[in-house]
């Protein structure tokens, strides 16, 4: 088996499988669609002209490559090792989100599509997509749930505000879930018209593909600049998981270097069910959207209610990819509470002058505990997934002030 076939970044295989994990669990009728994705998606994976709009895109609207900044006063107050923040907060919209939405956009408009669906928990998915289909001149519809609605409300109105429609759930939990539950039925109905723009490297294949090629640039950027900065790969790879793009954007492109990688999820306020969305560390193997992977589910498959103090991360399945990274030990998983996140929200925003998403806040928390355990000459990057304008309010609030 030569080297190219050994490598992590060639799968899933032509089922859509990373390892036991991935594949298409759908009803008949999305059968076909979802071929069509697949099909069109590597006809125009292979188009220098696709991906030279793309790239342009990236470039000129984005605003890529974004930067790889030295966190120097966190690092001499930790006294550990060197951290590094991958600013995709700096991106057009916010967060790590427009890359993948601006590739989904032009896809859809390739196919002919008139609409971008999708779900959203925090809002940068919603906000992203809307913005990728104001530029292209697609229609677009959000479906987000009502708590996400009332937390992340700055988002809801810049959804409105790009032309969006957003649709309030208030089934089931009324988080990111059941957001995504009611796109998917929208979608069975609408797909001939409708392209269906899932927000993560979740779902049925060829959508955890599909999204974390877009994220992909994330690492690709990252190794060269920490090259160029510190002429060595990093020791130490961070990013927080719900559905897991952001994570693996920074991890696909270094998967087959001997670079260490964790994933941080959401421990909220307990281990009980409901008080946490850490679906690596607490879920078993089942099937949810459309794919099999870790879920927080109940002895039924039925999938158990969770919670985040990060809309984004509140999720009760995860991307395939990072389950199927999990189980050979490639990646490392663990998670912090609510508590830390907020406690992290404050220092960095306070030690560095950047104010972070409460998602990212994760990865941050994790950090500030693991950093001062190794020596000065360990490198780490975290992805800084996101900026925290949209938390703000719900933050004040908390802190009560």
């Amino acid at each position: 088996m030569n080297k190219e076939t050994k490598s992590l970044k060639n799968l899933p295989d032509e089922n859509g499988y990373y390892g036991e994990f991935g594949g298409s669990y759908i009803p008949p009728q999305l059968i076909e669609p979802l071929k069509e994705i697949e099909r069109e998606y590597l006809k125009a994976k292979a188009d220098p002209s696709f991906q030279k709009e793309y790239a342009d895109l990236l470039k000129n609207y984005v605003g890529r490559p974004s930067p790889l900044y030295f966190a120097k006063n966190l690092t001499e107050k930790l006294g550990g090792a060197k951290i590094y923040l991958k600013r995709e907060d700096l991106n057009h919209t916010g967060a790590h989100k427009i890359n993948h939405c601006i590739g989904e956009a032009l896809l859809a408009k390739r196919m002919g599509k008139k609409k971008l669906l999708a779900e959203t928990g925090a809002g940068q998915h919603g906000v992203a997509l809307a913005t990728a289909a104001a530029l292209l001149g697609l229609e677009c519809e959000i479906h987000m749930g009502s708590i996400d609605i009332e937390k992340e409300h700055p988002n809801v109105i810049r959804m409105k505000l790009l032309g969006a429609k957003v649709v309030e759930v208030n089934t089931g939990g009324k988080c990111l879930k059941d957001a995504v539950d009611s796109a998917f039925t929208t979608f069975m109905t609408e797909y001939k018209t409708t392209f269906f723009a899932i927000g993560s490297v979740v779902g049925p294949h060829p959508y955890p593909m599909i999204v974390r090629d877009f994220q992909s640039i994330v690492g690709k950027e990252a190794k060269e600049q920490i090259l160029e900065q510190e002429k060595k790969l990093p020791d130490y790879l961070i990013g927080c998981v719900g559905g897991g793009s952001n994570a693996i954007g920074l991890f696909n492109e270094f998967l087959d270097d001997d670079v260490n990688m964790i994933g941080v999820e959401p421990a909220g306020f307990g281990s009980g069910v409901g008080e946490h969305a850490a679906t690596i560390t607490y879920g078993t193997e089942g099937v949810i959207h459309g794919m099999k992977t870790m879920v927080l589910q109940n002895e039924k498959g039925e999938p158990n209610s969770v919670h985040s103090i990060a809309s984004g991360l509140d999720y009760p399945g995860v991307g395939p990819i990072h389950a199927f990274l999990k189980k050979i030990g490639r990646v490392k998983y663990i998670s912090v509470s609510d508590k830390e996140t907020i406690s992290a929200f404050q220092e960095l925003s306070q030690v560095e002058g950047i104010i972070p998403a409460l998602e990212s806040a994760h990865a941050i928390a994790y950090t500030i505990k693991f950093a001062p355990t190794l020596s000065k000459n360990k490198i780490i990057i975290v992805n800084l997934s996101g900026r925290g304008d949209k938390d703000i309010d719900y933050v004040a609030k908390l802190l009560k002030i």
